[in-house]
Order: structure tokens, then sequence, then C-alpha cells
């Protein structure tokens, strides 16, 4: 037999009904006795809580109080009785006797005089005169010859150092003035004087003639 008849059998249908009838007049039953009422009352009865409070410990007793150290009294050193000293005699001091000593005056020592020594002159501050070791001639300039200047001077200021090298020329006094100023210039840079360990200024007057050109 196949499923589909199994499906379609009137036994298995008759089963199935009877037994929803039965469910059913069960719960009429139940309805009409009284035993559903039973059931809703006992699910209506108020439910009681019992609410469990915190168990409060007592409070710590307070600390004892401190203990109060009784210092024994101090003993009194006992009082000694003021005992006054003995009388004593007071010496009678004699005057001191004071001998004036012999003083003798020290010889005084023969003290040579030292000879009296002249400063040395200062020197100048601007020396004239000066011999130089090495020396160049300045050479008459053509300008001059061409204008018709047929003599001239010149006064002029050196810088020498320590070593006698003339390190500056300065032209003071010109006539006619800037036409020999710069053949003066660079023959005087080219002079040479005797070293003395520092710096001087020396000053020199050249002059200028035709007839000797």
């Amino acid at each position: 037999m196949d499923f589909a008849q199994q499906q379609r059998s009137p036994t298995r249908h008759l089963i199935g009904l009877t037994f929803v009838i039965l469910l059913h007049v069960l719960v009429i039953y139940a309805l009409l006795s009284g035993l559903a009422r039973t059931a809703i009352e006992v699910i209506k009865k108020p439910m009681t809580a019992t609410i469990i409070e915190e168990v409060k410990l007592p409070p710590p007793p307070p600390p004892p109080p401190p203990k109060k150290i009784i210092e024994p009294p101090k003993a009194l050193a006992p009082v000694q009785p003021y005992v006054p000293p003995p009388d004593i005699p007071v010496p009678t001091p004699s005057a001191p006797v004071i001998s004036a000593p012999s003083i003798t005056p020290p010889a005084e020592p023969f003290v040579i005089a030292p000879p009296v020594v002249a400063p040395p002159a200062p020197k100048p501050a601007i020396r004239k005169g000066l011999v130089p070791l090495e020396k160049v001639n300045p050479i008459y300039p053509r300008e001059a010859i061409r204008g018709g200047i047929e003599r001239g001077k010149v006064v002029a200021r050196l810088f020498i150092d320590e070593k006698g090298l003339v390190t500056d020329v300065r032209i003071v006094e010109a006539d006619p003035p800037g036409v020999f100023n710069k053949e003066v210039i660079r023959a005087l840079s080219q002079w040479k004087f005797q070293a003395e360990g520092e710096k001087f200024v020396g000053e020199v007057e050249l002059t200028f003639t035709l007839k000797d050109q």
C-alpha cells in the first residue's frame, strides 16, 4: 500500500476526530465543575515579598585616652648659707723708683750724595735738519718746464718708523702750490734714516731751480 492510500484511510480520520471530541468534553467538564475557578483564584492570590534589611555592624569603640605621664618632682638643691670671705689686709704699694737711662744718640752714617745727573733733553716733536742714510733726489717736473716755472720750494713732513723707513710724506708748504708735490712725495718715500728703535717725525725743505736740470 502506498503513502497516498494511507492518507485517504477513513480509520485514521475517525481516531483523530475521537481524540478532539474527548479533549473538548474534558474542558467543558472542568468549567462546569469549578476546577477552572480554583485555578484562577490560586493565580490571583497576592504574592508576599519579604524585604531583608541589611544588618548594620555596631560602630567601633572609641580609642582609649592617651596616658598622662606624670613626672616626679625635681629635688631642689640645698641652699648653702653665705659665708663672708676672711678679711685680707691690702698691701700698700710703694712708689717705683724710675731711673733715667743715659741715651747715647747713634752716630749718623756718612752718606755720599749721588752726583746730579741732568735729565736728557727732550726730543723735539718734529725734527729738522735730518741727514738720511740713503737719499733719492727729486726730478724737475716736465709740466713745470713747459709752464715756464724756473724755481720752486716745498716743505714736507716725514713720518719715520723704528727701522728708519719713511712710512708717510705730507706736504706742509709748496710754492708754487701743487707743481712739485707729486715728485717730492715720490723721492722722499725712498729715503732711509738711522734706526732709533722708536718712531719720530722729521721735516725737510727742498728747493727746485731750473738751472740744475
